[in-house]
């Protein structure tokens, strides 16, 4: 099980195939992973790989964390994430070494996980996408309304988890089986077939597909 991999939403466009069919992709910024500590079975209980993503100033971060930082040899980063893995896959990596995004390829499916965009207070209808009446024939204005939410007399009460209007977006999710259309080792950008979570110049995490390693 590879590790996974920090990056940055640049943005969306798109990429031609040889066959001339149009794709789109979202490019995404994984340059600059710094390992900043290595956890063993032995010593933590379990193993892992401590990573950082771009470039933080010394004044922004606490004491603490610039000593892990400083203790790690690295730059301080914005991001720091950490990804479980196998004692095999990090064997050669050392604090301070800095993994390149030539650890996709072409062709593999991947999991990213980010913070979608936040869409303010919604509606049921919007939120839930539950299907609105007919606007028409004295519905008035209760076209868009989500209808009875409670009971009969017994037990005469809305039970919890009721899907009711609220706030849409901006909470974390998970895409997973994206294709790696291209990957740009020079730039060390990484273009993915179709939407990630997020909006340009978030924070997301790349994982390889946790369903694909299973088969």
């Amino acid at each position: 099980m590879m590790p996974g991999l920090i990056g940055k939403k640049i943005g969306m466009t798109r990429v031609f195939t040889e066959t001339g069919s149009s794709v789109p992709v979202t490019v995404l910024d994984i340059s600059g992973n710094r390992v900043v500590q290595i956890k063993s079975a032995n010593k933590d209980g379990y193993t892992a790989i401590q990573l950082t993503h771009g470039l933080q100033r010394s004044s922004r971060i606490t004491k603490p964390l610039s000593g892990h930082f400083a203790r790690a040899g690295v730059e301080a980063g914005k991001i720091i994430k950490e990804f479980r893995t196998d004692p095999a896959a990090i064997a050669d990596l050392k604090p301070g070494a800095e993994i390149s995004v030539a650890l996709f390829e072409v062709g593999q499916k991947v999991d990213v996980s980010g913070v979608s965009i936040g869409k303010g207070y919604a509606g049921t209808i919007k939120k839930h996408n539950f299907s609105s009446n007919r606007a028409s024939h004295g519905n008035s204005k209760s076209h868009n309304v989500p209808g009875s939410i409670g009971m009969a007399q017994d037990p005469g009460r809305v039970f919890p988890g009721k899907k009711m209007s609220g706030r849409l977006g901006n909470e974390k999710c998970t895409i997973q089986n994206i294709e790696v259309v291209r990957v740009d080792v020079q730039r060390g950008l990484l273009f993915l077939k179709g939407s990630v979570p997020g909006a340009k110049g978030n924070g997301v995490f790349i994982r390889p597909g946790i369903k694909q390693t299973h088969k």
